[in-house]
């Protein structure tokens, strides 16, 4: 049932993210290029490529390809991601002002043309070609001379007789003949024309002979008299204004998007910040008042975030000279192997009470028996499911809840059990769901991390349907919770709203 469940989903996911490919190539790709052009050939590829090395790097870990294969995918695959999401946000914005940029682009349109069209002398309309008009004021009106034939109707054929209304309303028939080039014809109304081929030029039959209709012939384009309007020259036309609303609108959007992951990127890279809360504690001792904990989480060693990364971290912890350093879990995505060398910095953590681990979800993806082995080697303490006493509290600490599945869950009564309730306890949990069970034991401070504080807009809405606490301090019964937004990044090494901390927690005693 489970794997049908799997299954169900997966093919779920794959659809969605071939919808959203899809549409983000009509946007950015067929709305803005031209069929067969260099560009689209260029889009349609990165279109197909880019989301198969994005799943290429969700899953080359979990399937144990080779290391530096999940650092080739890692890159590319986990920042398309971030691309992904912040192009389809940035795009759907768009269409909101496409609608309205085409309308104020018509009216535009509409005003230039009637401006156009006002500076013309004349009332002869401009070739929509873009072609070069001559418009004046002496254009004659149809029906002035010869009746205008109506377009599209069939011109009389040689001696064909055509039915013709005089201007009295009666009707006569006109008799069709070609005349030569060299023939000449009377202009005078009065002067009657010969209707018969044999006939010399110059004879014509009486007034109430038929009329000689002859075939039209080539017009030259007639000169502008003096006092007609100059000649009016329109532009080539340029793109339609869809296609230039959606190059406008594809462009603001890449920039917008590849701007906000270029500067999420550039926030994981430098490093976390240093972040200082005071939490007061009813039954911390007086001696104990003012000791600093350094709570480091989800620091997420990997396939991108290597050894300089855990450098980073180190140094900055040092320089806040902690009493004690609390690694709140998912240190790691990867096995021991692989990024054992990249956790070695941890070693150079100074603290006068000693730096303490519990594991988090991800140690149980990466051989979370092997990493606490590793990280005792490194000279931290892990708490499994236990506790130790420190000057004025108790700290304790439980695994993941993630460990069930290997029967390592989290266990309070092992951890807080059989203590002394008159002392205060900081509790060391990765997740914060289990703050209910923190305050049924008691605990007065419980650090967790796991959250990311969201680490994508608007990913924090989805954190906060499945955490109590997303970010911050915030108290539950007589126990307080604080949940750190962690020093790296899970999956695309970009924090957009959420930025990474590194947090010293003051203890207060109120006896003090």
């Amino acid at each position: 049932m489970a794997a049908v469940v799997f299954a169900l989903v997966a093919l779920v996911v794959l659809a969605l993210l071939g919808a959203v490919h899809r549409y983000l190539w009509r946007r950015f790709v067929g709305d803005t290029t031209a069929p067969g052009s260099t560009l689209r050939r260029v889009g349609t590829v990165a279109a197909f490529v880019l989301p198969l090395l994005s799943v290429g790097a969700m899953t080359s870990g979990r399937v144990g390809a080779p290391f530096l294969l999940q650092q080739v995918l890692a890159w590319p695959g986990f920042l398309w991601l971030a691309c992904l999401l912040y192009l389809t946000l940035a795009l759907f914005v768009g269409e909101a002002v496409r609608p309205a940029l085409l309308r104020v682009l018509a009216r535009r349109d509409a005003r230039t043309g009637s401006a156009r069209s006002g500076t013309a002398s004349g009332t002869t309309p401009a070739s929509a070609s873009g072609t070069t008009a001559s418009v004046s004021g002496t254009a004659p009106a149809a029906g002035a001379g010869t009746p205008a034939e109506a377009p599209g109707a069939p011109r009389p054929r040689t001696g064909e007789l055509v039915p013709s209304r005089s201007a009295g309303g009666s009707t006569s028939t006109d008799v069709t003949t070609d005349i030569s080039a060299n023939s000449s014809v009377d202009a005078s109304p009065d002067a009657p024309v010969d209707a018969s081929p044999d006939a010399p030029a110059s004879t014509a039959p009486q007034s109430d002979d038929p009329v000689v209709r002859a075939a039209p012939e080539p017009v030259a384009e007639p000169e502008a008299e003096p006092g007609a309007g100059p000649a009016v020259t329109l532009p080539a036309p340029g793109p339609s204004r869809r296609l230039f609303v959606s190059r406008v609108v594809g462009g603001a959007a890449a920039a917008a998007g590849l701007g906000t992951v270029g500067y999420g990127a550039y926030g994981v890279l430098r490093g976390p910040s240093v972040k200082r809360i005071t939490v007061p504690l009813a039954r911390l001792p007086r001696a104990a008042h003012g000791f600093r904990i350094a709570v480091v989480s989800d620091i997420h060693i990997g396939p991108i975030l290597g050894r300089a990364h855990t450098r980073r971290i180190v140094d900055t912890i040092n320089a806040t000279s902690p009493d004690l350093v609390a690694v709140v879990g998912d240190l790691v995505d990867g096995s021991v192997a692989d990024l054992g060398s990249a956790a070695e910095p941890l070693a150079a953590l100074r603290a006068r009470h000693g730096s303490y681990f519990v594991t988090g979800n991800h140690e149980y993806f990466s051989g979370a028996a092997q990493w606490v082995d590793h990280v005792r080697e490194l000279g931290l303490v892990p708490l499994e499911n236990a506790r130790v006493e420190i000057d004025g509290f108790d700290l304790a600490g439980v695994n993941d809840i993630a460990g069930e599945t290997e029967g390592q869950g989290p266990d309070f009564v092992r951890a807080l059990g059989d203590r002394d309730r008159g002392r205060a306890a900081v509790l060391m949990a990765h997740q914060p769901v289990v703050i209910h069970d923190a305050v049924e034991h008691g605990v007065d401070l419980q650090l967790s991390g796991h959250t990311h504080g969201g680490q994508l807009w608007p990913g924090n809405v989805l954190a906060e349907l499945a955490n109590p606490t997303v970010a911050g301090l915030e108290r539950y019964g007589d126990t307080r919770l604080f949940v750190s937004r962690g020093a790296g990044a899970w999956g695309p090494p970009v924090r957009v709203g959420a930025p990474s901390d590194i947090t010293v927690v003051r203890l207060a005693s109120l006896q003090a």
